[in-house]
């Protein structure tokens, strides 16, 4: 049985392996095009993308005509995002900040951040980036807006659920040590309006999304951070355990796994 006391993984948060998330996450840009079709970014536009990942969506945005700066946390993101950089047809900047502590004042039209927000930890994370979210906008801009879909309320409940439930054995909390944030709109909007944001629009957004490459694909990809805490033995006990609680609900009758989103999509701007 693996311990917390295990040297190694962090103590919580995820660790992304890029390769896995090109493989199996691909579905989190595709599915943006109602969050990017929200945000309106228009030619000459400055827009941040917070939480840029690999650069799918950053050089999406970029193409539009707008000047794009992506920003992320993480190391092994942003050297998938550069070498996508250098290759691309457009061209955008990238720079390597937490979103708890982004030194940028004044500088852009619109901050976007999609699938990312929820990865910082508490309402006491999310209050030292929307502060930072709203330095960085232009407070001349009339239009000056932040745009961002997450994870809301409920969101992949049934796989949280049974992680935590096959970890416990291993005295393993897997929601403490994932640290996501899932906010309800209510949550959210007190958190948006207390941060200087005036709300034009929240809402929380069910949306059952196929996973192409199974399920044991996307824990693999999407809590490794948790599942690195395990030996490899115990590793794949429970996922094992895992998928089996998993398959009456999330999986069709022919096989096709579904996992059970649901997003929490915004649009403020500065009151």
């Amino acid at each position: 049985m693996t311990t917390p006391g295990n040297s190694a993984p962090p103590a919580t948060g995820q660790i992304w392996n890029t390769e896995a998330y090109a493989a199996n996450g691909r579905f989190v840009a595709t599915l943006a095009t109602d969050v990017v079709a929200l945000l309106a970014p228009q030619p000459g536009e400055h827009i941040l993308d917070l939480g840029c990942g690999d650069g799918a969506l950053t050089e999406q945005l970029a193409a539009t005509g707008a000047i794009v700066t992506g920003v992320d946390a993480s190391p092994s993101m942003l050297a998938a995002a550069r070498e996508r950089n250098l290759h691309s047809t457009t061209s955008f900047a990238l720079d390597h900040h937490d979103a708890t502590a982004l030194p940028y004042n004044q500088q852009f039209d619109a901050v976007f951040s999609n699938a990312a927000l929820h990865w910082i930890n508490g309402a006491s994370g999310h209050q030292a980036m929307l502060s930072c979210v709203h330095r960085a906008l232009r407070s001349e801009n009339p239009q000056a807006r932040f745009v961002a879909e997450m994870g809301g309320q409920g969101n992949v409940a049934a796989i949280r659920t049974a992680l935590q439930a096959v970890l416990a054995p291993f005295h393993i909390d897997a929601e403490a040590t994932a640290a996501s944030f899932f906010p309800s709109p209510a949550l959210y909007r007190r958190l948006l309006e207390s941060a200087g944001f005036t709300i034009q629009s929240i809402e929380l957004i069910p949306r059952p999304t196929p996973l192409s490459n199974g399920m044991e694909s996307w824990l693999n990809t999407f809590r490794n951070g948790v599942l690195d805490r395990l030996n490899p033995h115990d590793r794949a006990v429970a996922l094992a355990n895992t998928i089996a609680l998993l398959e009456p609900t999330l999986r069709d009758a022919d096989g096709n796994w579904i996992a059970d989103y649901v997003r929490l999509r915004f649009h403020a701007t500065l009151r």
